[in-house]
Order: structure tokens, then sequence, then C-alpha cells
């Protein structure tokens, strides 16, 4: 339906209104702002083109995911977000350019909140005088000047009157709105939509633990012989593989681009190239310097016997930590670690922290950070504190025999 921006109606497509939608669609997507991303343009398309072709009833988040993201029939819509996450950012981008210069008589193409029907307004156009009006105004013209100041107070109150009850009515839409939409956001959303939604690709930056200057190779035709090349290795830690994964996992999921980097291969400035996940904590210098102003951060002993958690309102107690002792010895014990998202203040973008005291807790934290449950439990806090953007929350798990069990929330601050 096209909808007269002076009217406020509706009324059924014409040919000519199709082609002029096409077109202005075309000229959206060949935009800077749709045109570095393929699954954008490819989102806009599909469902304008299904809206011209009057199958607005198919434009349903399962199916948008399984006809522009290859989704099988069955998949998950509340673990995956993809459609509503891309229709969010298509939201911003179309408001972003149509703002631009140049664009203010153009024919709009809009995304409503909730809805992946979209909508076409004709451009602003003069309302047409009436000739009647015209008439009765002209005489009012010249009364005497006491009828003219009175008519003229009338007035100026009858606007100020309307602008109020506008304004008003504004408000009380915008909040509406915004509750709205937070009541409808899935826990994945809550914790990785402004990860997902960011227009910077991600880095995923992985404690390294030591470097090799040789390799072994094994002969293709007698497997049983090896031979000692020079060579220039990282190793990263087995256990900071299983949060990396599962976070790649997630980025890949929503079509978002990443890249991964060991720690000591990572410098500030790219750091401000777009938001970073950090793996790892004690072998993971990044972290320990992004944590150190949070109000929960990372401690030591000067032995490195006793490694922790400590809470900046108590900072002589250490309150969760790890013996290292026990921890060679029986290999069971309870792990913590920290789960986070906040803005950097050196860098000014977003980042991650998912960093246990010992392995078994940075394994916790990619679990925690990755399940809904986990998430939703955060999302929780998140709104009984006032749905504040920057979020820190310490986690545990008990390790078996080197294995961790299930991540549980400890303590969690929001500022």
């Amino acid at each position: 339906m096209l909808l007269d921006s002076a009217t406020g109606t509706h009324s059924v497509l014409t040919k000519e209104e199709k082609t002029a939608i096409q077109e202005q669609m075309e000229r959206l997507v060949a935009s800077s702002y749709f045109s570095h991303s393929r699954r954008f343009p490819s989102f806009l398309r599909f469902v304008v083109e299904q809206t011209l072709a009057g199958h607005e009833d198919v434009l349903k988040e399962r199916t948008i995911g399984i006809e522009i993201f290859g989704r099988p029939a069955d998949y998950d819509t509340s673990t995956d977000p993809i459609v509503r996450v891309t229709a969010a950012e298509i939201r911003k981008r179309i408001a972003q350019y149509y703002q631009d210069a140049g664009h203010e008589h153009d024919l709009r193409i809009s995304l409503p909140a909730g809805s992946y029907v979209p909508q076409f307004q004709l451009p602003h156009s003069s309302p047409i005088t009436d000739a009647g009006s015209a008439e009765h105004t002209s005489l009012l013209e010249n009364p005497s000047s006491e009828l003219s100041a009175t008519a003229e107070v009338k007035g100026w109150n009858s606007w100020k009157l309307f602008v109020s009850v506008a304004l008003i009515l504004i408000l009380a839409l915008g909040a509406s709105l915004w509750m709205w939409r937070s009541a409808r956001r899935t826990p994945f959303e809550f914790f990785w939509e402004p990860m997902l939604t960011s227009g910077d690709p991600i880095l995923i930056c992985v404690a390294d633990q030591k470097q090799y200057s040789t390799i072994a190779l094994r002969d293709a035709n007698d497997q049983s012989r090896q031979t000692i090349l020079p060579d220039n290795l990282i190793a990263v830690v087995y256990d900071d593989l299983s949060p990396t994964v599962k976070i790649a996992g997630i980025l890949q999921a929503n079509g978002k681009k990443y890249s991964l980097r060991s720690e000591s291969t990572t410098n500030l400035t790219d750091l401000r190239g777009g938001p970073t996940v950090f793996v790892g904590a004690f072998d993971n210098t990044w972290t320990l310097r992004l944590v150190k102003p949070l109000r929960y951060h990372f401690a030591n002993d000067p032995a490195m016997t006793r490694l922790g958690i400590v809470d900046a309102n108590a900072p002589t107690a250490m309150r969760w930590f790890v013996d290292r002792t026990q921890q060679m010895a029986t290999n069971n014990y309870r792990d913590y670690a920290i789960v986070a998202r906040f803005t950097d203040p050196t860098t000014g973008k977003l980042a991650v922290i998912s960093a246990g005291v010992g392995r078994g807790g940075t394994i916790a934290s990619g679990e925690f950070l990755t399940d809904s449950s986990n998430l939703a439990e955060l999302m929780r806090a998140a709104k009984a504190a006032g749905d504040k953007k920057n979020m820190e929350a310490v986690i545990s798990t008990q390790i078996i025999g080197g294995e961790p069990g299930s991540p549980k929330m400890e303590a969690v601050y929001f500022w």
C-alpha cells in the first residue's frame, strides 16, 4: 500500500508507482549504507518485491530466515535472531539515508518496527488551499483592532494547546514503542544485538601462550617418520578455543564479519577499528587492562598461587579465588570468571569479556554468553537495574576432574 503523507490515506499501487518504488529501492541499496553488505540489500529487495507482488502474508520471520539466510525450515527463531537483528539494522540505515541532504523529497520506503512489511510514502507536498477558506480568511483581514487582537490571542492559545498535546502524544508513543521493543527482545538480542548491529567488523582477541620456532611434519608416504623444520608458530590454550568457537558461531550465524588475532599481535589501532571480544584473563594482557578499572576485576598474590576476582567496593577481600596448589593437586575446585559488555572509554568501542580465573572458568564464561537461559537471567537483572548499557557479572562453576559444570551468576553490576 502507498501512504500519502499529505492525506495519511492508503491507496492501491499503480504500475507507475510500483516502478517508482523499485527505482527508489535500487537507489537505497546502491547507497553507502547498503552497498558494502550482501544481506542488507537482499533482505530489503525481498520484502519490497514480495509486497509489490501482493504477498505480504509471506513476510514472516521464519520465511525470511529460510529464503534470505538459508536457514532450515525448523530452525529455532528464539535462539537465532538474525532476521530481527537484520531488520533493526536496515531500519537504522534507511533512517540515515533519508537524513542525508538531497533526499528530503524522495519517495520514502520504511520498515515499521515489529513488522517485515515495508511501507511506501509519497514525498511531502503542500496542502491545497480551499477556496472557501481563503475567502473566509480575507473577510477577517481588516476587522476592528480589538477583534483582530482577540482572534490573534485565541489563535496563539490554540496553537500552544495543539503543540502541547502533540508533544505529549509523541512522548507517549515513543515510550510505548520502547517498552514494546524491550518486551520483545530475546536474551540473545539483549546481549549481542549492539555487537551484531555495529557497522564495523568484530575482532576476537585470544590469549596466546607460547611461540615455537620449529614444527614437526610427518612424511606423507611414511607417517612414522617426522622431520623437524624451522617455523614461527603461536600456540593457543586449548580451553580458550571453546568460548572462541561458541562466540564465533553466533557471529557467523548472524552474518557478522569477524577476525581472530592473538593478544600479542593485537594493538590499540586494532581495538579502535570496531567491537572486540576478549577471551582469557591472566594470559591476555588486553583483558587485564580493560577490566582493571571496572568494579569487578582480576587480582593475584605476588607468588601467583592465589588468583581471583576482587570487588572494588571491598578491595582488600578476594571473594572469588582459585588456589593453584589445590587446582594442580586435585583438579577439583571452584572456578570463577568475568563476563561483561561495555563501551571502552579509551577506544570508544564495545568490548565483550569472556575470561576465567582458571581455564575451566573461561570455558564456563563462553557457555554463559552463548546460552539463552543464562542470558535471560542477566537480562532480568538488567531490567531490574534500569536497563543500563554497560554490564559486568561474576560467574562460578564447579570443576570436577578438570571438567567445568554449569555456570552460576554470583554478582552483577550495571552502569
